[in-house]
């Protein structure tokens, strides 16, 4: 809203300092400074409130250290989150944008099934929540949501390099001097192609994925590419889920996926950025980088409040749609591929439960008795099992999460 405000001003009475609103960095900028102080000043006030309603963590024994002193402690802190992505985005995000409007709806929507889930819990006292069914059925209508915007709608493009010919042909023009904006193609087109890391250019076209149907059989490359989204998201968010079983682990974790998706989107949608790291340019993705600065500011926000010792828990108001927002985010900016290598974390506690689930159901069948592979799932409740304190499990994760963020970025220019 203050960007359609300042730049009126600018404008009309030429108000000084007003056109730094049009620089994506200035707004970035504002929107974590602004989620920052939401955080911690809202953050404070909602936990007071929530526990003065008693709106506490009703904690399972599974035989862990620490376990009983969290019995109590204030949950639904994701709204927290929520309030803290939303209200900096609002204000300084170019709302007519489809990618902002993509990631207002997916916070919204996973925020309100997460809410739900939490409501149920806590106020009807139904330890199980919302049915597993209708969680996945929201994420199933949001990948729909998105998968259909993403391959139909007119202003979700890309800008294509020209070939090297021409590039050629016309750096022997003009004596070797060429514009990034020269070496993109005119005009922007649509295409299902995304990131893909160690393949020639990067880049994967999902519509070679049907091209054995035969002749024309690219026009309903929609019917694999939006279940690939379903399916991203749905894991995804599934993933930061199970990771908020400890103290600050998922909040940690995600601020570090947040700051490299930052990364990615304002590098995929700069045309200079874009033309030297040779990766795709993305039009009109670089104001996703609000959206997601206001993200990652809530997430390092609301940790003040979630380290360890937690005096507040997310919830699934907050891990469902953190989880998502990341699916969503990277995504939209074409490197859906590259989850697996940055939600690393993410990504091995869902296949530690998997894993465990399964092979306790196949001895148990095979042998009678269930075994298992891991002390405890998921992943980081193997470790405290083993002894590990908490906030050394935490912190590790944390360094993890790290390396494969730096990594992640790495993959941009391995070929």
């Amino acid at each position: 809203m203050l960007y359609y405000l300042f730049d009126y001003l600018d404008k009309t009475i030429d108000l000084p300092g007003a056109g730094v609103f049009q620089f994506i960095s200035f707004r970035a900028a504002a929107a974590v400074i602004v989620s920052l102080i939401i955080t911690l000043i809202f953050g404070k006030k909602l936990i007071n409130y929530l526990r003065k309603q008693q709106v506490g963590e009703s904690v399972r024994e599974l035989g862990l250290e620490g376990q009983v002193e969290k019995q109590g402690t204030p949950t639904m802190g994701g709204l927290i989150i929520l309030t803290a992505i939303l209200i900096p985005t609002l204000l300084f995000a170019r709302l007519d944008n489809v990618y902002i409007q993509l990631m207002l709806f997916t916070t919204i929507w996973l925020g309100l099934i997460g809410f739900l889930d939490d409501y149920i819990k806590i106020f009807k006292n139904d330890k199980k929540g919302l049915a597993g069914k209708f969680k996945i059925v929201g994420q199933v209508i949001l990948g729909i949501v998105v998968g259909i915007t993403m391959y139909f709608n007119e202003d979700i493009t890309i800008r294509e390099k020209i070939d090297h010919s021409e590039v050629v042909e016309m750096a022997n023009k003009t004596e070797g001097e060429i514009k990034p904006t020269q070496v993109f193609a005119k005009e922007s087109v649509k295409s299902t192609k995304t990131t893909i890391p160690f393949v020639k250019n990067n880049e994967l076209d999902y519509a070679v994925l049907i091209e054995w149907i035969g002749d024309g059989a690219r026009k309903y490359a929609w019917l694999i590419f939006i279940p690939i989204v379903i399916l991203i998201i749905t894991a995804v968010s599934n993933g930061a889920n199970l990771t908020d079983g400890l103290d600050g682990l998922a909040t940690s974790s995600s601020a570090v996926v947040g700051g490299t998706l930052a990364i990615l989107a304002w590098v995929s949608g700069n045309i200079i950025f874009a033309d030297y790291l040779n990766i795709m340019y993305l039009p009109a993705t670089g104001e996703l980088t609000i959206f997601i600065s206001a993200f990652v500011g809530a997430t390092i926000g609301f940790l003040w409040y979630n380290a360890y010792p937690a005096q507040v828990f997310m919830g699934d108001t907050g891990s469902l749609a953190i989880g998502g927002i990341i699916a969503v985010f990277a995504i939209l900016i074409r490197k859906e591929l590259l989850i697996p290598i940055l939600c690393g974390i993410f990504l091995v506690e869902n296949v530690s439960v998997m894993m465990q689930v399964a092979w306790f159901k196949y001895t148990k069948k095979a042998t009678g008795v269930g075994k298992r592979i891991f002390l405890m799932s998921p992943l980081h409740h193997h470790y405290q099992k083993k002894g590990y304190h908490e906030a050394k499990i935490v912190i590790r994760f944390f360094i993890v999460s790290l390396m494969l963020a730096v990594f992640t970025i790495i993959t941009l220019k391995l070929r």
